[in-house]
């Protein structure tokens, strides 16, 4: 496997990315593919391009898919999993890299908001903890504080029990940030266990 069609690839990838609207994505973007090597760390590159690139729908305004056009998050949440690795797909072939790799990506990225195999699961455990590392403080800034909330009860449960306690040790410089995560945190896991 050429390493030129590797590099390319995650060159364009950041390239997009630093052009995106979210003032998070190219730090969440990195941010992903490094916790992705914390909890991985010889991660190949099916797993290296799909951490960086998951989100990438975000980036092209003219591909982005709407939250408004969805009945439900998680259905939503899976059509910008789609787009995503669509993206990405024409990204890999403008590249070169090997269909046998792009196919990996392409169903790494289509997994990466639910997991369900290991190696999805890697990805959505990187993903989910980066929102609350690197995005949190700006989503804060631009959402309610009932849709913060909730964005953090959902992005909490989709985390493995071992990121959940990697996201417990997490404080910010906002004090309201620190609250409304410990709330996030009793809400997700009293409703978990069935009580609320």
């Amino acid at each position: 496997m050429g390493t030129g069609s590797i590099e390319c690839t995650k060159t364009r990838i950041r390239a997009v990315v630093a052009g995106s609207s979210v003032p998070e994505d190219p730090g969440h973007a990195d941010n992903t593919l490094e916790w992705l090597l914390r909890l991985k760390p010889y991660a190949d590159e099916a797993l290296q391009i799909a951490a960086l690139g998951h989100d990438i729908e975000r980036s092209l305004e003219d591909r982005k898919v709407k939250r408004a056009d969805f009945a439900d998050y998680n259905t939503f949440k899976a059509a910008h999993a789609r787009n995503s690795a669509e993206i990405l797909s024409e990204i890999m072939e403008d590249c070169g890299v090997p269909r046998d790799l792009a196919r990996e990506v392409y169903w790494l990225v289509c997994r990466h908001e639910t997991g369900g195999a290991p190696r999805a699961d890697l990805i959505k455990d990187a993903d989910s903890i980066s929102f609350f590392e690197v995005n949190l403080s700006l989503y804060y800034n631009r959402h309610s504080r009932k849709e913060v909330l909730q964005r953090c009860v959902w992005g909490y449960r989709r985390l493995s029990e071992r990121m959940q306690q990697v996201a417990q040790t997490f404080s910010y410089d906002n004090a309201e940030l620190d609250v409304l995560l410990k709330e996030a945190i009793r809400k997700a896991s009293t409703r978990f266990h069935g009580q609320g």
